[in-house]
């Protein structure tokens, strides 16, 4: 190996620890934010929510058109606004209503937006950022509403979406293997995807356990069918970026990317989480429908 490839690959290592650094720092911030915001609840909880709604559509229309495209970020962003809202007054159904509303103005207002590829539906496109925004907002709230369960429902959610990933992200660096999907994700390997699963299960379990929750069995099963949800929102967000070519949705995050980037596992497993919650429980006791079996 020359002198060169020596330097290039320290260079490469440096970069790597640097980047680690800075997500372990973005990560510190914004856990406690996360979890704060949750334990306080009621309308500060539904504002962080609709906050980061607004933020994704705003990411997806960019990738999408190749900049924020006002035709869909605003009444977008006003109608995932006005569904928060009517998700916090605990009108779930009526809020739903208004998304898929939304989305179909957005998808009437795009026949064409700048981008080079005329193969990709721009109409779809842009109300698939509506529907995926709303998937973001509508169920955290709705978990969140039920009086009794709503906490110990997020944390959760929080505790097997964020064991997962970091323990994928870990545990496939440190072992490697087999690519799980090298088309979308030329880094997620088997090895993490596993080692994510256990963890996020783990997590998940010891959550219901300090929340009191019977039948830990059925909880297991939770955990492990979210776990696997939370990766499969990681790859579809992957395939996503992919088809625009984007490495992150933006860079809002230091060291994560974006918004999407940072939540794509979450959304995926709060909607099923939400849709579990709400049929077994239903609307006013969600997080219960979630947790008591």
């Amino acid at each position: 190996m020359s002198a060169s490839d020596h330097r290039d690959g320290r260079a490469g290592k440096a970069r790597g620890e640097s980047n680690l650094r800075t997500r372990a720092t973005s990560a510190a911030v914004l856990a406690p934010i996360a979890l704060i915001a949750s334990y306080l609840g009621g309308w500060l909880f539904a504002v962080l929510c609709m906050i980061a709604a607004v933020g994704i559509l705003w990411e997806w229309t960019s990738l999408a058109a190749g900049a924020a495209e006002a035709r869909v970020l605003v009444p977008g962003g006003a109608g995932l606004l006005i569904a928060g809202v009517l998700t916090a007054l605990s009108l779930p159904t009526a809020a739903a209503g208004v998304v898929l509303a939304e989305a179909v103005l957005a998808a009437l207002a795009i026949t064409a937006w700048p981008r080079a590829d005329e193969s990709l539906d721009p109409a779809g496109w842009a109300a698939g950022g509506v529907v995926y925004a709303g998937a973001s907002l509508l169920p955290s709230i709705t978990l969140r509403n039920d009086p009794n369960w709503g906490l110990a429902a997020i944390y959760f959610l929080f505790a097997i979406v964020w064991i997962t990933d970091i323990l994928a992200y870990f545990c496939g660096r440190l072992f490697g293997g087999p690519l799980l999907w090298p088309v979308v994700s030329p880094k997620k390997t088997w090895s993490g995807a596993i080692a994510g699963t256990v963890g996020g299960m783990a997590a998940g379990l010891s959550v219901a356990y300090a929340a009191g929750t019977p039948k830990l069995w059925m909880i297991g099963i939770m955990a492990f069918f979210l776990s696997v949800l939370s990766q499969g929102g990681d790859l579809f967000e992957s395939s996503v970026k992919r088809q625009f070519g984007a490495k992150d949705a933006s860079q809002l995050i230091p060291g994560h990317g974006g918004l999407m980037d940072r939540l794509d596992g979450y959304i995926a497993a709060a909607l099923a989480a939400a849709l579990i919650g709400v049929c077994h429980g239903g609307v006013g006791s969600p997080g219960k429908g979630l947790l008591v079996w």
